[in-house]
């Protein structure tokens, strides 16, 4: 009698035993076992490519002043950590919410502060997004879509300098792929759990630059309604509770500062009254898109940084060499991918991805092309994902559809598309010919792959030779991507002088801050030596000058002074702005007050607010001059100048004592 041996445990509907330790440790390094052999190591190179692009010679990093005020402030009071706060005092709060600083803050007290302690996380994060962004890219449409995603993302040059600085950017591009993940999984499966995971990320996002956090939720509710399992009650339902842990995860740190007494925090800089709830819909909300609000300091043009707003506006001389590389190819293949996935089922995961990949790119685009308000060019970072994903998608599906497919239009789609993206690559590296051979090297390597690529799949499709094809697709990746690596080589290993309105590559002009030069900065050159706080390259002291007072200039040899005279007052000094607070916060290490928050024009103090500090001892010094702006900043100058004792060695500076005041 034959014994039949018991099937498999998969055939009898048991799941087979986890792998050992040792194959998942083995599986690190080379993939899961049906990945091609490649993938794994081709992703580890990306990342490696991509840390060594973001931490280059990170201790010479000239962060934004503004941010690391605020920071070391934090280090040294966890009120001030909890709001925010530029200065340990708590006078005032920078004009964003504090996640960022949260996360760099604990860096700091964990690591020291210094300047590699506050980049580090925004290395950390910015490699991180490249490694969520392959994984998302690879699970619908493998491993070579996956690695061109991961490798453009790597590439993009504004992501390159923006990782290597200290503007909370960085930390809201990963929470918000972080909510891209979890809402793709939702989709997928229909759970109502990973819905609400990516309503948590995107409210964390939004604790960290508001407003700019919810530029992809429309499309991350269309794709969400239209293409997730179940039924459409369902979908609704779960949307609905999605929703309120976006508003919860959101709202949280704003209701709870809006609910302390003014008179028990700083204020809120940036606000017009004092809340965080006018920040967020003025200064950090339609203000940035429509160029003013309720929010005085949303008053400024975005011209000055990003060039004229405009359709064009991400292809001009000062945007085009930061973003715009992949931007043709981008358009191709989100076109392209919705044709070829049209007649999927509704819940097809592929057109699904691409749905959510085009609206975070078309979203993005319009959102910084015509804003109105305040733009800094190193903002279109947050768009880079969705460009690089639908290059690594775009570039599978119409090369599959370019090899097999029958219709005479698909021979012609992708050469079009590496054709149009490589003529542009050409004209973004003429516009800075003559400012390197890097650059002279990229142009040539760009044209010629280029060309070379194109007649190859073309040639090889026509001849029906797959290896030719092979090499000539492998050869518009060369092309697509030369001059973005030379702009993010040099973004790496050129020191930039401009740690708030940073850029890549040569300057062309155009705008303020180009280059790391010029405009309204919070970082420009070394720190200059001082006792507090250590290891950091930062300042707002020009060369051979002073630190900028509201038309008066604060050197070191008056933080001396004040230092010396302090006599135990909380705040060593009180100036117009947060640039010049910033400052000597960082030389001196002490608490300084920002009378008008970043643009002069906050009324965080009034006169009377002022006397209460004088007589109670908390502040002796001020700097007034005939430059201030606003009614209260004009009254306060008066009262200080009739009132005060000036010092004479030092223009502009008063002593004021509780027997000055009235």
């Amino acid at each position: 009698m034959t014994t039949l041996a018991p099937p498999p445990a998969r055939e009898r509907g048991h799941r087979a035993a986890p792998p050992a330790r040792s194959d998942r440790l083995r599986r690190v390094f080379t993939g899961a076992p049906d990945d091609p052999r490649w993938a794994r190591p081709a992703l580890w190179a990306v990342l490696v490519l991509a840390t060594a692009l973001y931490a280059w010679n990170l201790s010479s990093v000239t962060g934004n002043s503004f941010y690391d005020a605020a920071v070391y402030s934090g280090t040294k009071s966890w009120k001030a950590f909890f709001f925010g706060a530029l200065d340990a005092g708590s006078f005032i709060t920078v004009d964003k919410p504090p996640f960022a600083l949260w996360v760099m803050g604990l860096s700091a007290r964990l690591l020291g502060y210094g300047t590699w302690q506050l980049a580090l996380p925004m290395v950390a994060v910015g490699v991180g997004s490249v490694a969520l962004l392959y994984r998302m890219v690879k699970r619908d449409f493998g491993a070579v879509a996956a690695t061109i995603a991961g490798l453009a993302l790597t590439l993009t040059p504004i992501t390159v300098t923006i990782n290597r600085d200290t503007n909370p950017d960085p930390i809201l591009v990963f929470l918000m792929l972080l909510g891209a993940a979890a809402l793709l999984k939702a989709v997928r499966t229909g759970r109502l759990l990973p819905l609400v995971w990516s309503g948590v990320a995107i409210g964390f996002a939004f604790n960290t630059k508001m407003m700019q956090a919810y530029v992809v939720l429309p499309a991350f509710f269309a794709v969400y309604l239209w293409a997730a399992r179940g039924s459409l009650g369902r979908r609704i339902r779960n949307l609905v509770v999605g929703t309120v842990a976006l508003v919860v995860s959101s709202a949280w740190w704003m209701v709870v500062v809006d609910l302390i007494p003014a008179s028990s925090r700083p204020y809120i800089g940036g606000s017009t009254d004092n809340t965080v709830w006018d920040l967020v819909i003025g200064y950090n909300g339609f203000g940035r898109i429509f160029g003013a609000s309720s929010s005085v300091g949303s008053q400024g043009n975005g011209a000055s940084f990003g060039g004229e707003a405009g359709l064009y506006r991400l292809f001009n001389s000062i945007m085009g060499g930061q973003i715009s590389w992949l931007i043709p190819f981008a358009l191709v293949a989100l076109v392209g991918a919705l044709v070829l996935r049209g007649r999927a089922p509704r819940t097809d995961a592929k057109r699904a991805a691409v749905l959510l990949w085009g609206g975070w790119f078309v979203l993005h685009y319009l959102t910084f092309a015509l804003a109105e308000g305040t733009f800094h060019p190193y903002y279109v970072t947050a768009m880079a994902p969705g460009i690089a994903a639908l290059a690594g998608i775009g570039a599978v599906m119409l090369y599959r559809a370019f090899v097999e497919g029958s219709a005479a239009k698909w021979a012609w789609v992708l050469p079009s598309a590496i054709a149009a993206s490589t003529v542009w690559a050409v004209v973004l590296l003429q516009r800075v010919s003559g400012s390197g051979t890097l650059y002279t090297v990229a142009e040539v390597v760009a044209g010629v792959a280029g060309a070379a690529a194109v007649l190859g799949l073309l040639l090889g499709r026509f001849t029906r030779r797959q290896r030719l094809m092979g090499c000539a697709a492998l050869a518009a990746v060369v092309a697509l991507l030369a001059g973005p690596a030379a702009y993010s080589v040099s973004a790496a290993t050129t020191a930039s002088t401009n740690g708030t309105n940073p850029t890549a590559g040569p300057s062309t002009g155009g705008g303020m801050g180009m280059g790391g030069g010029g405009g309204m900065t919070g970082g420009g050159g070394e720190r200059p030596s001082g006792e507090a706080p250590s290891g950091t390259a930062n300042s707002t002291r020009p060369e051979g000058g002073g630190m900028g007072g509201g038309g008066t200039q604060v050197s070191s040899a008056m933080i001396t002074y004040l230092k010396k005279n302090q006599d135990g007052a909380t705040w060593l000094v009180a100036v117009a702005t947060d640039q010049t607070a910033s400052s000597i916060i960082l030389e001196s290490g002490q608490p300084v007050i920002s009378m008008g928050g970043w643009s002069g024009s906050d009324d965080a103090m009034t006169l009377t607010k002022l006397k209460s500090l004088v007589k109670a001892g908390k502040l002796h010094y001020i700097v007034v001059s005939d430059s201030g702006q606003g009614s209260a900043n004009s009254e306060i100058s008066t009262w200080v100048k009739k009132n005060g004792t000036a010092v004479s060695d030092y223009s502009g500076l008063y002593r004021l004592d509780a027997s000055d005041v009235d």
